[in-house]
């Protein structure tokens, strides 16, 4: 009977392995590439023959030992829908696949942002009936090693019931290509929020780099399971050691509970994400709590608490009395406070926060968070009491470099696309001066992979966003960011869009991803697909200094540089030897811009929107777009000894 059992299993086994099979970005719906050589890929038995049919094409090939087999079918122009059919014991018909273009969009939460949650995102549903514009979706996954195939993933079309879940910037990217080109445009959509530019990078990336290569012989080939492993007694006793006691739910139902003794509770800033402070990158229930106290007046007037913005779902207690409860992390929090609830001298507001992934924590704008009597109101920013009871542990997709590239790009490889749009930095402000290699490394190594040249990639530069209150006079690390997304324009076909007008410094996820859309469009318009026009606005080109007055020039001027209504220049700032920079007057003469300020009377160097919240500057050219931030000294900045590293 066990030889039996033994000789079905074998023949199971065989018949399982003997169907040709197709990697997931294979399937009904897709876009292929126009005009350039096709891949096509997948597996069967080995040295078994396979044959494949598209439109007038036939090729046939062998699968390698490994039952591994690649065709390159010749170029095809745009037109479909087609049927792209495999054959070897098995057939496989994959229906209705257009040719066009087709872009990878791809970093972090920024692209990973949906269409939903833009702005006019109802009214941009309504118009999405577009069966020219298809999007596949990837499934996020981590690997220790490059995977052959996906997790998940599926070609949609864009319509009402599909569009809200695309990536936004590539959904609106590809309806202005499609506009201007009327032919099928493809977005392939592999992104995942809150993630370094390292983990998308491949380990012979780092092998090969001078600047890396320490690092990554120093860092195994990691199997998932024991990272888990790992990270878990990581994230624990990282907590244990910033709160001095063990996650623990034990005592639990008296946290809200006024009387409670939290002496013991460590503090943490409010409101801001737990991630950006000495919590780190933890997901899990964290109680919050804050005393106040109030005059017999305020105890006795009608009061709202408004608790900005909570991540993900907050239970919220005022003197042990629940009122009020939320499971939508980017939702404002007011809750009426029931009257009597309140009393003269010390009162305990308790938060039970659950953070399921990414950022974690009260929120938002300060002057969102109080308590609110009418004529009236007491500020809740400042220090809160904080006690994690609770570790929901994922591995990390930082927790090391390549997870992401082994797992949502490599099965990718080597399909045919045009080129890249890329949205990520925020996960690197703290390096940012190594991204001026850690990024043009990526970009190199996934044109190294894919072997189709040095195909377009282009990228976002940061919005504005005052993460820290960076600025001139104590550094701003968003800056530094900016300027290394800036100096990557060195290689080759890469290009950027500036967003320094369409940001929110209170938000890192501006919902204005149309116009973000439509700058990486004129760029590939331009560099692409022949149309010529403006696509930048003006970058930093070289100074000259005249006794008080740096005068400053600029390429991509286009047809002139200008301010919107012609309003005086802002966001510059002047320097001399000693460094201090001061607020300094601009104006435009001959196309170029005179800096100066009375205070500085011997400048050596000029500063334009150096700050994690560059929101007031506006020097644009007269076709709207503005200028890229920019510094003409070589300072030695804040981040410049930051290096990246793995935990181990």
């Amino acid at each position: 009977m066990k030889k039996y059992t033994a000789f079905l299993f074998l023949l199971c086994s065989i018949a399982a392995t003997a169907n040709v099979k197709m990697p997931l970005v294979f399937s009904d719906g897709m876009v292929l590439q126009r005009n350039k050589p096709i891949p096509v890929w997948g597996w069967a038995d080995a040295n078994e023959k396979v044959e494949i049919r598209f439109n007038k094409q036939t090729k046939t090939i062998t699968a390698d030992q490994n039952g591994k087999w690649t065709v390159n079918l010749k170029a095809e122009k745009a037109g479909g829908p087609f049927e792209l059919s495999i054959t070897g014991k098995n057939k496989i018909i994959i229906k209705n696949v257009l040719v066009g273009e087709v872009w990878i969009c791809s970093g972090q939460s920024n692209m990973e942002f949906q269409v939903y949650k833009t702005m006019n995102a109802q009214k941009e549903i309504e118009d999405s009936n577009y069966p020219m514009i298809r999007h596949f979706g990837v499934a996020q996954d981590l690997s220790g090693t490059p995977k052959d195939d996906l997790k998940s993933a599926k070609w949609e079309v864009s319509n009402k019931e599909n569009v809200g879940n695309f990536t936004a910037v590539g959904y609106y990217f590809a309806k202005k290509l499609y506009a201007e080109l009327k032919i099928p445009i493809g977005i392939i959509n592999t992104s995942w929020g809150g993630t370094n530019v390292e983990t998308w990078t491949s380990r012979e990336a780092f092998q090969n780099s001078e600047d890396f290569k320490a690092m990554i012989a120093d860092v195994p080939v990691v199997n998932m399971d024991e990272v888990f492993e790992i990270y878990k007694k990581s994230v624990l006793e990282n907590v244990r050691k910033v709160q001095g006691f063990d996650v623990s739910m034990e005592n639990e139902a008296r946290f809200k509970d006024p009387n409670f003794n939290d002496k013991n509770w460590p503090e943490i800033k409010v409101p801001s994400l737990w991630e950006n402070q000495q919590l780190g990158n933890i997901d899990g229930i964290v109680w919050m709590r804050k005393t106040i106290v109030l005059t017999a007046e305020q105890a006795k007037k009608e009061a709202v608490l408004y608790l900005s913005k909570v991540d993900d779902e907050d239970q919220t207690f005022v003197n042990g009395v629940e009122v009020g409860t939320n499971n939508l992390w980017d939702k404002q929090r007011i809750y009426k406070i029931p009257s009597n609830v309140l009393k003269e001298g010390t009162n305990t507001i308790a938060v039970r926060i659950t953070d399921y992934s990414g950022g974690g924590g009260i929120y938002g704008d300060p002057a969102d968070l109080k308590i609110d009597f009418k004529d009236s109101n007491l500020p809740l920013e400042g220090f809160w009491k904080f006690n994690v009871i609770k570790v929901r542990i994922e591995v990390s997709p930082n927790s090391y470099p390549s997870l992401l590239y082994n797992a949502m790009v490599n099965p990718l490889v080597p399909y045919a696309f045009q080129g890249v749009l890329w949205y990520q930095g925020e996960a690197n402000v703290w390096r940012a001066k190594e991204y001026k290699k850690s990024f043009p490394l990526m970009i190199t190594d996934w044109r190294t992979k894919f072997k189709q040249g040095d195909f377009p990639f282009y990228f976002v530069q940061l919005a504005t966003f005052d993460e820290f209150g960076g600025n001139s006079a104590k550094g701003s690390r968003w800056a530094e960011l900016r300027e290394a997304q800036s100096e990557t324009l060195k290689l080759s076909n890469t290009g950027m869009a500036v967003t320094t007008d369409i940001g929110n410094a209170k938000d890192i996820h501006p919902t204005n991803k149309q116009d973000v859309a439509l700058r990486l469009a004129a760029i590939a318009l331009n560099n692409v697909y022949n149309k010529k026009q403006v696509f930048s606005g003006p970058v930093y080109k070289s100074q000259e200094i005249k006794g008080n007055q740096i005068i400053l020039t600029f390429n991509h001027t286009g047809s002139g540089l200008s301010t919107p209504d012609n309003t005086e220049l802002k966001g510059f700032e002047i320097a001399g030897a000693d460094k201090v920079f001061h607020s300094a007057k601009a104006i435009i003469k001959d196309n170029k811009i005179i800096v100066s300020s009375d205070q500085v009377q011997n400048p050596v160097a000029v500063h334009y929107g150096w700050a994690d919240d560059d929101t007031n500057i506006n020097l644009y050219n007269k076709e709207k777009f503005p200028a890229s931030p920019f510094r003409t000294d070589n300072w030695e900045m804040m981040t410049a000894n930051e290096k990246y590293k793995v935990s181990k």
